[in-house]
């Protein structure tokens, strides 16, 4: 392999593993070990990766959080295919709590029409909701202007006493190893509070959402169903053996 061949290889063993042995290295590549150690450190000064005891892992960087309007208008047509497939999922008398978010927003207009009540944190959804005749409760707290949503001690309190079939959550980032996970620690709690509070969970998030770690972590990636555009089975492969992926098809 071309010098640039064996840095690209490394990097999607990364993307894909998370963490890789100069071991394995050495024998996929046909290489020897001090061939490796050097790219190690090449791609380590480029900020790429962080080598530890017998090979390397990925770098995570904390992602910033970007308001509701900024997020909304990214990657709308794989958001509403999200959407889509999670509305369908909702059944006739389902209790089902609607996080806040711009891909659980694009749920709304399918909810139209089916008899079922929502509890929201996220004020507007709860507006659109009502315009089209749903059946809708807005929880009480404290307003986080950058993305509307309802947070705090009177949230939590309030949303403890209620119990969903099902919860529909936005996440901002999804990682292997480090969960789910979203910058806001009062919206971390909102999350946690209506997980542990339904029977059936699923994370809506496009595939820009992968791969991801922002500050505060919601729960393990196994705890929920993840409800996602289309994925390759080649690089995403360790997140289908850990829990069930839906596909929205494009």
């Amino acid at each position: 392999m071309l010098t640039e061949e064996r840095y690209n290889f490394i990097l999607e063993q990364l993307t894909t593993n998370g963490v890789i042995k100069s071991q394995e290295l050495m024998l996929e590549m046909n290489c020897s070990e001090s061939t490796i150690r050097r790219d190690l450190a090449t791609l380590e000064e480029q900020g790429k990766l962080v080598r530890v005891h017998g090979g390397a892992k990925r770098v995570y960087t904390i992602e910033q959080e970007q308001t509701l309007s900024e997020k909304s208008v990214k990657n709308v047509h794989d958001k509403k295919k999200v959407a889509e497939l999670a509305a369908s999922l909702v059944k006739e008398d389902d209790v089902i709590f609607l996080d806040a978010g711009s891909t659980t927003f694009f749920m709304v207009p399918f909810l139209k029409g089916k008899n079922v009540r929502i509890v929201t944190n996220a004020v507007q959804h709860a507006l659109l909701l009502a315009d089209q005749d749903n059946d809708v409760l807005l929880i009480g707290g404290k307003l986080k202007n950058t993305t509307q949503a309802i947070v705090g001690a009177t949230s939590l309190e309030q949303l403890s006493r209620y119990r969903f079939t099902k919860a529909f959550l936005g996440m901002n980032g999804i990682d292997r190893e480090y969960g789910f996970t979203t910058p806001d620690p009062e919206e971390a709690t909102v999350k946690q509070q209506a997980f542990a509070n339904s029977s059936k969970v699923y994370v809506l998030a496009d595939e820009t959402k992968f791969n991801k770690v922002t500050f505060v972590k919601v729960c393990n990636i196994e705890d929920a169903v993840i409800i996602t555009d289309h994925l390759n089975p080649k690089n995403y492969e360790s997140y289908f053996t850990k829990t069930t992926i839906l596909e929205a098809k494009k």
